[in-house]
């Protein structure tokens, strides 16, 4: 009788230690920065840098391992280094030449998927959307977890026409000269999230 009750108690067994293990979810700080960078076409004619704010956003961890998250971007806080959030660049990067912000208020990334990578990094590949046209891509981050909080740092490079953003981009004007802008928007990512 007692081995009986063993066998019939095998199949629970079995089935509670092949449950996934539940992800962890840490929710984005707001100590995260997202610093940009484009610089005009011709060497020596310089460009602009500045910053842009995560609005919310979680990463889900499993094992200590990243294996999802995604974050929402506030286009409405971007802001030039040299000058703020109160300047003509600004304004214009908000007009519908570059960001349109007043039609696509925010930016999305969703993570699909997480490699390893050289040096003890991983490859984060996942949806960006801006002005609501999404395009996979992959970039490399550094990351620790320690006292249940996670620092990861990460740098991409996009090709901002694929967003729609023309803007003095020499695939699309004639006749730009010194005034052509780089169709790469460098992006740095320093991370802090927290369960």
């Amino acid at each position: 009788m007692r081995m009986l009750s063993l066998f019939l108690l095998l199949p629970v067994f079995c089935l509670m230690s092949s449950r996934p293990v539940a992800n962890e979810k840490y929710v984005i700080d707001k100590e995260s920065i997202v610093q940009w960078k484009c610089l005009m076409v011709l060497p020596g004619k310089g460009g602009h840098t500045g910053f842009i704010s995560i609005s919310k956003g979680d990463l889900k961890l499993e094992k200590g391992q990243l294996v999802g998250g995604a974050a929402e971007i506030d286009m409405n806080t971007i802001a030039d280094e040299s000058h703020g959030r109160e300047n003509n660049l600004v304004d214009h990067l908000k007009s519908p030449d570059f960001f349109d912000v007043e039609k696509f208020p925010n930016a999305t990334f969703a993570i699909t998927r997480v490699s390893s990578a050289k040096d003890g990094n991983i490859n984060v590949t996942g949806n960006l959307t801006i002005k609501g046209i999404t395009h996979e891509v992959t970039f490399p981050v550094k990351m620790e977890v320690k006292s249940g909080i996670v620092n990861a740092i990460g740098k991409m490079t996009i090709d901002r026409t694929l967003w729609d953003i023309r803007y003095g981009s020499g695939k699309f004007f004639d006749n730009l000269a010194d005034r052509a802008i780089s169709d790469s928007i460098e992006f740095e990512m320093k991370i802090v999230a927290k369960k």
